[in-house]
């Protein structure tokens, strides 16, 4: 009888793994039997989640900030069980920021880490996902990325600019085999979210979330919107013209002193 080969299984690294979404990512994509080397700054939470799930889990520290410490993360897993087949950029920060205390240093901090981090991690793996022909660059960004909203200016300017950059990369990487895609939660309860004192529309629990995007892992999609009925009124946002749209934002505005 002619013995079966047994797919190779499939391995991932989520760098922003060890709290939020990306921890919740981790757990659904164990769930689902797949490999997943975590990375983040924290290697003790790490640690600790991966010694639940050994054979599973690598733990690995990574800065996004840092290229020398991705470089030699992304070195310990291809040691460990070779090159990914997916890469999912998951690193954020967040601060919500209004007018009277608008601060140059925010919005570094958070381009830095959001945007220049995914840049960062792009270019880890650029070279060798184009050698080998295929992979895939899964990009966190958010629905705050369609438009401008109040108190948002640093963390939806970078999230913008993530959505362009995928969406100006798709066409040149899927020519040499690569996939590049988005993930764009809308409101998602974490320690992040929490910093807000606004109602916050559509809000999932992390797990939910988690969820959500490991089953849209699993299809081809460029865009996994987190979760869909909300994400498809922000969507409607984009098409309104300003005049309409900038109507709706002034009702989002605090009044003064609050």
């Amino acid at each position: 009888m002619a013995q079966t080969t047994r797919p190779r299984q499939r391995t991932y690294w989520l760098i922003g793994a060890s709290s939020g979404i990306g921890a919740a990512v981790v757990d659904h994509l164990v769930a689902r039997g797949y490999r997943v080397a975590m990375s983040a700054r924290r290697q003790a939470a790490l640690d600790d989640r991966a010694g639940r799930d050994p054979g599973q889990l690598l733990a690995l520290a990574a800065d996004v900030t840092d290229p020398e410490s991705l470089a030699g993360a992304y070195r310990l897993l291809c040691e460990h069980w070779g090159m990914p087949d997916s890469v999912i950029l998951n690193a954020g920060d967040y601060e919500p920021m209004g007018l009277e205390g608008f601060d140059p240093a925010v919005f570094e901090r958070l381009m830095r880490v959001n945007f220049l981090g995914a840049v960062n991690g792009i270019e880890t793996v650029r070279r060798d996902f184009i050698e080998r022909g295929q992979g895939e660059i899964v990009l966190t960004a958010s629905v705050a990325g369609y438009r401008g909203l109040p108190y948002a200016a640093p963390y939806g300017a970078s999230k913008a600019a993530l959505i362009n950059l995928a969406e100006s990369l798709r066409p040149e990487l899927a020519r040499a085999g690569v996939a590049i895609r988005l993930i764009n939660p809308g409101f998602v309860r974490t320690q992040l979210t929490d910093k807000n004192d606004f109602s916050m529309p559509g809000r999932i629990e992390t797990d939910v979330a988690g969820r959500l995007i490991a089953r849209g892992l699993a299809g081809r999609q460029f865009e996994i919107l987190v979760p869909r009925g909300f994400g498809w009124v922000m969507k409607l946002l984009r098409l309104l013209p300003y005049r309409l749209y900038f109507a709706i934002t002034r009702r989002m505005l605090k009044e003064p002193g609050q």
